[in-house]
């Protein structure tokens, strides 16, 4: 019988190189509270610090500090700060081994630790390496350049596998088609080696300058040409890799997930379709027939282990990188997709952890006045806590192989989703789920007498020029009907805007108008609860609003105000909590949320009670009445940037809005008189050291606003450099740097310049 053993991981990569972590406690093992008997934890996988125990000679309840002590000398250097750790009882050991890995080690009231670093999209990188597109051995170059100009951190976005079109429409990163594959675009050539055919080596070299000298991603030739070079690749050291005990070892370890994504990938090729209603009896998942399938040797034998092959090429590269990474100091950060696919793995083989009769999305904010639908299916919460959320253990597990932070997308998922009806394709006539929503007497409470015709998509006759202007009348007559004399509904055949949006030979103001037209609502019935109701989001500025009389719409505005703000505050406090507890216990990654959009008063207490970092930006204030950002004022454990893949960068954002760039120019960066035109090198430096020089313990600054601050640098096109307008459901992410890695390596003075504003923020 193998000994029970307590694993202890700490984060703390602010350590100086003569500094060893180690820990004491109230046990004679951990030295009783003696700091020269302390046991040290080893930094192997820094900035993870590491402690293995046998569980025999621990007594509970367990109290303990960890420490910091000269690593040559034993002295001690400090405690750690704070209330002592306690470990009440024995843990539940489902395994020989449980990992009790805390916050990050809160160090003393010393200057805190504070770093710099870069976010950029993989497939937005450029090497003489490169395939067309920035893959797994581009990322190296980059943790050079991190490591010549002083950071200490690299953010990347989502690298899953988003194939389900084979188009450049699998260029959004965030609509993964499964949670552990690695998309196969993302393989480094250069790191998997050169094929033996001396002209098919040639063919590809020419074919790769070529997509290497496209200013921006092509992302279907890119797809295509590698992956036939992977094929032939895999077909020239097809007995090899067969044999290597390595290989074999990661297809017996990873079974469980690439069995169904082997079949589910080759099913969209055979069927020409993602649509699992076009599957036939592949349409549901059945693990049996497929593993009955594959034993048998039904399934082509070459086409799954080439899949397999694949898969591996990319996790042993990517294992590569990040432990190069941790060689140097520098921390990964990756990035969790709050959703999947509706056409994904997971969404056909564990069908019952989602529901698919709906969508999920964000409400209206800064990002989309019409809110934004993501038509992933949203998640059957109920389900995933019944096995304690161990699908989400798993994929945190997965990417903490990898990883030492983690950024959470769209957190508030984690509180309420957004969940929009299959029949709209945009995000307003959506409502919040879990939520509370209002039975017609608590409605009736607030001083507004209900009537169910509220909930029903319809326009007043006197705004139908509003929408559809001197052809009012002809329009009325094709798409609407009449219901009483001053109201028109959509008709039948275009009643919801899923119909509307498929209309033949339709003009796009008329599109657009009965868009409108199927948002003006001021109740949506609740899917789940009949007779219960939500107020519709953004309920203002819809015509219907305009209908009530004043008396109405002061009761309404104190109804939507109640609801929004204050009636689910504790109770999706109680849900995050529920949620978020078990995950953040099952891994050792630094975790960071992005919290932008319409946040509910209980998040920051949350994320600050779970230490949970936060998503900081000078230009976008979370503080009521308040436009811009105190960046002196930000909570310590907080993520700083100057914006996000989802804005505009700092040069193009200056052009966006006139008037708030002059705000901004006058209140945030304190100049007098007009505001220039342009983002100078001078405006964009000041910029981005107000945000180095911010209270938060990272400072991520994408490689854009980098490029700002020296004019021999930047791209010239400053539109050019946006990387995804998430108004735009349909948008193609392809941005690449303008200039190779090799060459931003070699250009000493800029890189000496971003190296002194690091070091003069203290970071």
């Amino acid at each position: 019988m193998q000994l029970k053993k307590i694993k202890f991981r700490l984060f703390a990569p602010q350590l100086n190189e003569d500094e060893v972590v180690a820990i004491t406690g109230n046990q004679p093992l951990l030295g009783n509270w003696a700091p020269e008997k302390a046991i040290y934890l080893t930094g192997r996988m820094f900035p993870q610090w590491e402690a293995l125990l046998n569980l025999s000679t621990i007594a509970f309840p367990l109290e303990y500090k960890f420490i910091v002590v000269k690593k040559t000398t034993k002295d001690l250097c400090y405690w750690e700060e704070g209330e002592n750790r306690i470990i009440e009882q024995v843990p539940d050991f489902k395994k020989n081994t449980v990992t009790v890995s805390g916050v990050p080690l809160r160090s003393p009231k010393a200057p805190r630790w504070k770093i710099a670093g870069t976010v950029i999209p993989v497939f937005s990188l450029r090497s003489k390496n490169s395939f067309g597109i920035g893959d797994i051995g581009d990322v190296k170059l980059l943790i050079d350049w991190a490591e010549q100009t002083g950071q200490r951190i690299i953010q990347l976005l989502p690298i899953n596998d988003t194939t389900h079109s084979h188009t450049w429409r699998d260029s959004y990163p965030y609509s993964a088609i499964s949670i552990y594959a690695i998309h196969p675009i993302y393989v480094s050539i250069n790191m998997l080696g050169q094929l033996n055919n001396v002209k098919k080596r040639k063919k590809y070299e020419e074919i790769q300058e070529f997509l290497n000298n496209k200013e921006s991603l092509d992302y279907e030739e890119v797809a295509r040409q590698k992956q036939q070079y992977l094929y032939d690749y895999y077909w020239e050291n097809r007995e090899s890799i067969k044999k290597d005990a390595h290989f074999r070892d990661f297809c017996r370890k990873n079974e469980d997930w690439l069995l169904p994504y082997v079949v589910f990938t080759d099913n969209i090729e055979a069927y020409k379709s993602s649509d699992l209603s076009k599957w036939g009896n592949q349409a549901v998942y059945q693990r049996k027939s497929i593993e009955f399938l594959y034993k048998s040797g039904a399934l082509d034998n070459d086409k799954v282990t080439f899949t397999y092959f694949v898969q591996y090429t990319l996790h042993q590269q990517l294992a590569e990188i990040s432990k190069y990474a941790r060689e140097k100091k520098i921390l990964l950060k990756g990035d969790l997709p709050i959703g999947v696919n509706r056409t994904s793995v997971e969404a056909w083989s564990e069908k019952k952890l989602f529901n698919m009769e709906q969508q999920a999305g964000a409400p209206p904010d800064d990002f989309s006045q019409i809110g934004q639908n993501w038509s992933f299916p949203t998640y059957n919460w109920k389900k995933m806590e019944a096995d304690g959320f161990q699908w989400w253990k798993k994929r945190l597990e997965n990417l903490g192989k990898f990883f030492d932070c983690m950024r959470i997308d769209h957190i508030l998922g984690f509180f309420r989703i957004w969940e929009i009806p299959l029949d709209y394709v945009e995000g307003l006539c959506g409502h919040f789920r879990p939520a509370l929503p209002l039975t017609v007497e608590e409605i009736e409470q607030w001083g507004l007498r209900f009537n169910r015709l509220w909930t029903v998509p319809k326009i007043r006759k006197d705004n139908l020029e509003y929408f559809f202007g001197k052809d009012a009348a002809e329009i009325t007559e094709k798409y609407l009907k009449s219901i009483d004399s001053k109201h028109f509904v959509l008709d039948k055949h275009c009643s919801t805007q899923q119909k509307i949006i498929h209309l033949p030979d339709t003009p796009e103001h008329v599109i657009q108008g009965l868009m409108q037209i199927a948002n003006e609502v001021l109740f949506l019935e609740d899917p789940y609860e009949k007779g219960k109701y939500h107020p519709r989001i953004s309920a203002k500025n819809a015509h219907v609003y305009n209908e009530l009389s004043r008396e109405e719409q002061a009761a309404f505005d104190r109804l939507y105000n109640d609801f929004f703000y204050v009636r689910h505050n504790e109770f999706w406090k109680e849900t995050a909590l529920k949620r978020l507890v078990p995950l953040l216990d099952s891994t050792d990654m630094l975790i960071c949320g992005e919290d932008l959009g319409m946040i509910p008063a209980s998040v920051h207490e949350v994320m600050e009670k779970l230490n949970i970092l936060s998503l900081e930006l000078g230009r976008l204030s979370k503080k009521m009445n308040s436009e811009f950002t105190d960046l002196q004022q930000v909570p310590y454990y907080s993520v700083c940037t100057t914006s996000t893949h989802d804005m505009n960068p700092i040069r193009a954002w200056w052009k966006e809005d006139a008037q708030k760039t002059q705000r901004y120019y006058n209140e945030a960066l304190g100049y007098s008189g007009e505001a220039p035109a342009e983002c100078s090198v001078e405006i964009a430096e000041q910029i981005v050291g107000n945000h180095l020089n911010a209270a938060s313990m990272l400072t991520i600054i994408p490689l854009q606003d980098w490029f700002a601050i020296d004019d021999s640098i930047k791209q010239p096109d400053e539109s050019k450099e946006r990387i995804n307008v998430p108004a735009n459901p349909n948008h193609y992410w392809r941005y690449r740097m303008h200039i190779t890695l090799e060459q931003l390596l070699q250009i000493r003075f800029f890189n000496r310049k971003i190296a002194a504003i690091i070091k003069n923020s203290g970071r």
